[in-house]
């Protein structure tokens, strides 16, 4: 079983839409209108000459378009809070922004205001860096970013093993997209759960998840983030088909919409992580083989709720095995090129139309053919 999530439809930070202001810009600044309130206007400039560079703890994250644009300002006498939107991108990294919605806590002194808190807004995702101190190893492809008590060791590792992933991804998705990657390593799991905003239980035992806006337009930025928990338990060979099957998910991002089938998404992904591993199906996918052999042949490839997590977890391992052998399949009857096709045509065509137009059958013959393969597989 792989054990990774894609998450595709959460967002890291609330990745905001709009053109971000450049570099040292004091985040557009929430420039005050001539309207303003006078001591509101004070706030949104003392915000503005704070935010008009990354904090110096920062210094080791290449960032760019470093910007808070104050939303609202609230004064309470010696006290204020601006609301505002942090947005960013990681230099090399980010075609489009990330952003977070932050509150900005100030004091008034000798006349003045002072900055004296930064943190997310209420009901805000965190950024790593509010977790703690953030460390930063670099890779040829990948940008790795550990949290608090992270060893530049366990990091470099990561690093070695995202280059690897992006050379993989690209050899399955030969399209155009960033051939890099961010990945992030929090402290716990509990930090990991927190920058996601669910419950840790739904990540325990995971190795990585994927976070990102899916469709066209400009590149989203996407973060692989790790389970240091869950990550440090497997194989070198299982953290390289992790990081491989997340890293595809970012390749594959622009083309993934709500219509992708999430057979289709996860067994593209896990189709590249396993493309090169040499490893059998019976290797690969045991849950699947032992259900096969017990009688329990599945009636349709996995449904959408499959994939949840908390649930039976025997049946979601053979959710991901079926995905994987139902892409393995079409890439070895119709081609590598014609799977790469059926993923695109997917996402802005239904299924029936995509198998028609990329592999000349239908859902039903599809259906058939995987069993007859699984059956011949597995018996």
């Amino acid at each position: 079983m792989l054990l990774c999530l894609p998450l595709l439809w959460v967002p890291l930070a609330g990745c905001g839409a709009g053109s971000p202001s450049g570099p040292g810009s004091g985040a557009g600044s929430g420039a005050p209108s001539a309207s303003a309130d006078p001591g509101e206007r004070d706030v949104r400039r003392a915000v503005a000459d704070w935010s008009a560079v990354p904090p110096a703890a920062l210094a080791a994250i290449p960032l760019e378009g470093w910007s808070y644009e104050v939303s609202a300002v609230r004064v309470e006498g010696v006290r204020a809070f601006a609301r505002a939107e942090l947005r960013y991108r990681l230099t090399g990294y980010d075609a489009a922004p990330a952003g977070s919605a932050r509150e900005v806590e100030l004091t008034r002194e000798g006349g003045s205001w002072a900055v004296t808190a930064d943190r997310p807004a209420p009901g805000a995702l965190p950024q790593l860096w509010d977790q703690g101190p953030v460390s930063v190893e670099r890779g040829a492809h990948a940008l790795v970013l550990g949290g608090a008590g992270q060893s530049s060791g366990a990091l470099s590792d990561i690093a070695a093993e995202a280059d690897k992933a992006v050379p993989a991804a690209s050899a399955a998705w030969p399209r155009r997209w960033a051939g890099r990657v961010v990945v992030l390593v929090p402290g716990s799991l509990d930090a990991m759960a927190a920058l996601l905003g669910r419950p840790a239980d739904e990540y325990r035992g995971l190795g990585a998840v994927t976070t990102g806006r899916t469709g066209a337009g400009p590149a989203p930025a996407d973060r692989i983030v790790v389970n240091p928990e869950g990550y440090g338990q497997l194989t070198a060979e299982g953290r390289q088909v992790i990081l491989t099957h997340e890293t595809t998910h970012v390749a594959t991002r622009a083309v993934t919409t709500a219509k992708t089938p999430l057979w289709l998404s996860e067994g593209f992904a896990d189709w590249a992580a396993y493309r090169d591993s040499g490893r059998t199906p019976a290797e690969a996918a045991p849950a699947l083989a032992r259900a096969v052999r017990r009688g329990d042949l599945p009636g349709e490839l996995p449904a959408a709720g499959a994939f949840a997590f908390g649930g039976d977890a025997d049946a979601l391992a053979r959710a991901y095995e079926g995905s994987w052998l139902a892409c393995r399949l079409v890439a070895r009857r119709w081609g590598e090129a014609a799977l790469v096709s059926l993923y695109e045509k997917s996402g802005r065509e239904s299924l029936p139309t995509a198998l028609a137009d990329t592999l000349h059958t239908d859902p039903a013959a599809l259906t058939r053919a995987w069993q007859q393969d699984l059956t011949r597989e597995f018996r």
